[in-house]
């Protein structure tokens, strides 16, 4: 039990994102069917927003600010002044998600943005560290490195995917574009 608390909390980025596929699918079940392609994507990228960014985040917050040895240790790094400002600004990004998780597009949009140009960057930070330092430890070459390039990517699919519902509309038919979603189907 002990190695499996320890690998969720260690590779919390996809455990978080497994629990965000969850929680939608709890959410979809609990509306009517058949459900709608905007339903669909409402589900699935509010929960992302809430759990990918906003738990993740917050976690991040924490391990780096409070529990800075484990952390760097995990990465593979020294400890550092550095990580109390990654911490506060990953506590920034959780704040923006958990405000955009039934946020307009703009709030969306800003939500997923900067937190991708922050996990891409650490990609490309880990990258170096792999390549220069032969930095291969879990947190720097693992489950973190991969979910640093492919969450974003996810996130922002399912903002325009969200998007594209509203503007294609379940007949196929092009609809005029709202800047803010109306509602929640």
């Amino acid at each position: 039990m002990e190695q499996a608390i320890r690998f969720l909390l260690s590779n919390f980025t996809l455990t978080l994102f497994v629990v965000g596929l969850i929680a939608s699918l709890i959410a979809l079940l609990r509306r009517p069917r058949p459900w709608s392609r905007a339903t669909v994507a409402e589900a699935l990228l509010s929960w992302f927003l809430f759990f990918s960014l906003g738990v993740s985040f917050l976690y991040n917050f924490v391990m780096h600010v409070f529990f800075s040895e484990t952390a760097a240790a995990f990465i593979g790094w020294q400890t550092s002044p550095f990580q109390k400002e990654v911490g506060f600004a990953s506590l920034g990004f959780a704040v923006v998600s958990f405000m955009a998780f039934k946020g307009g597009r703009g709030m969306r949009l800003a939500a997923l943005v900067g937190p991708a140009c922050f996990l891409w960057g650490a990609a490309a930070g880990h990258v170096q560290q792999m390549i220069a330092a032969h930095n291969f430890a879990p947190g720097n070459a693992g489950v973190i490195f991969y979910t640093d390039i492919l969450l974003p990517l996810f996130g922002l699919g399912l903002l325009w995917m969200r998007g594209r519902s509203e503007t294609i509309g379940e007949t196929g038919l092009r609809t005029k574009a709202s800047p803010l979603w109306p509602s929640r189907h």
